[in-house]
Formats: structure tokens, C-alpha cells, sequence
């Protein structure tokens, strides 16, 4: 949580914003939307609300873009549950769960995650990218800053990013995290949000979206550098970089053959076996969700008189 800023909105729709999800600088390049930790008046209902950037995005194909996720149910892609408009300002909101942006997940653990993490965070997200690359969707906002962590998994938020933003104008992600033939001006496709999930993976486990090879971690670095190709061609599909990091890994002792009767083991698509989070990961979500819940509403601001008839 961070504090609002003076030209941070005091309000939108039926909700009193109470701090910023993210942080001015995160540490992983710019974050594509404004977030808040916001509540209604009546204190019942907390929300991750979102609105465009001032300067980054059209509002109007922002809010569009907004419509399209609210209709997509993708697994791990976040979803608003409602939208609306406040003073020509669009916004969207999804109910309140304890999540860090992953740059702000990095800064809690002190450094890159481990690569059994990134891996699982990796096919969870590459699990929501194939689903949506087979209806024909790109999701065209994937960075560090779109990638929500929590106790039940990642979430990937920022959707259509790179569509809605302002003509000429930057869309608001890491320049690491776009393909080239985005910044040349090509519309998105799948494959660039495999280049930007490279883009990911890589900063997750190094800190830095263009990282040098020697800092990622062995068995990491062809799968990404392929991620990372200037060719579209030359890039797996999502269903690819899904199998890839679900099948192979660091070395790990073999576990014992279950008995016949047991369970099946977990796996990393197993929504009930989510990602374990380092511990001050988790501390430092228990931290956010304590402070919110002590957070005291502001005034709320004066309603909008309504409009008079002229007769």
C-alpha cells in the first residue's frame, strides 16, 4: 500500500480510494493503469479499482478493453466484476484479495525468486495466455507490473494495454516487455505475449527484464531466450512454454511412488496446490490486508447536485 497522491481521485463511482497498490518507482518498469485499495462509503465492500493512466491511454479504449475482460473467463486472468465512469474517468473493480505486484514481490523477498517459483508461476500464467490464445484473444498488457501474486496464485491484470493506449503515446508497460514488432508498430498477437511472458519470467528470476544469460538460472535460459526471439517464428506457443516448464525443472530428489489408493499428485494446473509464496512474500501480504482493514474511510466527497430542467 502506498499513500494517494494530490492528483489521485478521491472517488470513483461508489468507491472512496484509501492508497495506491503500487508504488512510484517499483523497481520494474512502469505500471500500465493506476491501481487503489479502495472501500464504498457504507464500509461493506473493498476493491482493487483501476482507471487508465492521465497520459498513457485513450479512455475510451481502455474502458473497451475493460468490457472485453469482464466477458472472458480465462483462468488467472483478473476479471471486473463492475465498471463505470466518474467525471469522464473510466474505471473498473474487482473484489478485494491480499496481492503484491511482482515487483513488489521481489522487494519483499529482498531479491529474484527462486526458479522452482518462477516456474510455477510461469505455466500458471502460460495455462491463462493458452486459453485466451485459443479463442483468439492476445492479452497485450503482460509485465512485472500486470502480474498479481497471492496466497491462491498469480493473477495477470493490465489487459489490452498496448491496445488502449494513447496514439503516439507510450502504453504504459516495460520496454523489455514489448516484442519487437510491437514497437514497430504491429498490431498484438499471441506471440507477443509469449515474448512478454520471456520478458516475466526473466525479471522474476533475475530482476531485470533484459537480463544478461549468466544471471538467469541454467535451466531457465534456453526456454526464455526463445521466449525472447526477434522472430515471432522463432517463439514456442503458450501450450508450449506451458509444457516446458511443467515438465522439466531443477533436479529434484524423486519423490516415492504413491500407493495405489492415494491421490494424484498436484500439479502446477492443479488450482487447489497454488504456487507456495517465501515467507516474507506472505508476511508482506498479511501486512497490506492488516493495514487496509485499519485504514479509516475519508470523507466522502460531496455528491454531484443533479442536473435542472430548463423550462
Amino acid at each position: 500500500m502506498e499513500r494517494l497522491r494530490h492528483d489521485d481521485p478521491p472517488r470513483l463511482g461508489p468507491y472512496l480510494t484509501l492508497a495506491r497498490l503500487d508504488a512510484d518507482s517499483t523497481g520494474g518498469g512502469a505500471v500500465p493503469e493506476r491501481r487503489y485499495l479502495a472501500r464504498t462509503a457504507d464500509g461493506e465492500r473493498t476493491v482493487l479499482l483501476c482507471a487508465p493512466l492521465p497520459d498513457a491511454a485513450a479512455p475510451a479504449a481502455w474502458a473497451v478493453e475493460a468490457e472485453l475482460a469482464s466477458r472472458l473467463s480465462v483462468p488467472r486472468f483478473l476479471r471486473p466484476a463492475s465498471q463505470g465512469s466518474e467525471a469522464g474517468l473510466p474505471w473498473y473493480a474487482v473484489p478485494y484479495t491480499p496481492v503484491l505486484p511482482l515487483p513488489a514481490a521481489l522487494a519483499a523477498h529482498g531479491g529474484p525468486l527462486p526458479e522452482d517459483l518462477v516456474r510455477r508461476l510461469g505455466a500458471a500464467l502460460a495455462a491463462g495466455l493458452a486459453a485466451a490464445h485459443a479463442r483468439g484473444q492476445a492479452h497485450a498488457g503482460v509485465s512485472p507490473a500486470a502480474v498479481l501474486l497471492g496466497a491462491a496464485g498469480p493473477l495477470l491484470g493490465c489487459f489490452g494495454a498496448v491496445r488502449s493506449a494513447a496514439p503516439g503515446g507510450p502504453p504504459g508497460l516495460d520496454p523489455g516487455c514489448l516484442a519487437p514488432e510491437l514497437r514497430s508498430g504491429g498490431r498484438p498477437e499471441p506471440l507477443g505475449d509469449v515474448f512478454a511472458l520471456g520478458a516475466v519470467l526473466a525479471y522474476a528470476a533475475s530482476g531485470h527484464t533484459v537480463p544478461e544469460q549468466s544471471e538467469l538460472p541454467p535451466g531457465l535460459r534456453r526456454l526464455l531466450a526463445s521466449c525472447l526471439a526477434r522472430d515471432p517464428a522463432d517463439r514456442p506457443s503458450a501450450p508450449q512454454v506451458l509444457h516446458a516448464l511443467s515438465t522439466t525443472g531443477p533436479a529434484r530428489t524423486p519423490a516415492p511412488a504413491p500407493a495405489p489408493a492415494a491421490a494424484p499428485a498436484a500439479t502446477v494446473l492443479d488450482e487447489q496446490a497454488p504456487p507456495p509464496l517465501p515467507g516474507r512474500v506472505v508476511a508482506a501480504l498479511a501486512a497490506q490486508s492488516a493495514e487496509l482493514l485499519a485504514s479509516e474511510l475519508p470523507a466522502a466527497p460531496p455528491a454531484r447536485p443533479a442536473p435542472q430542467k430548463v423550462h
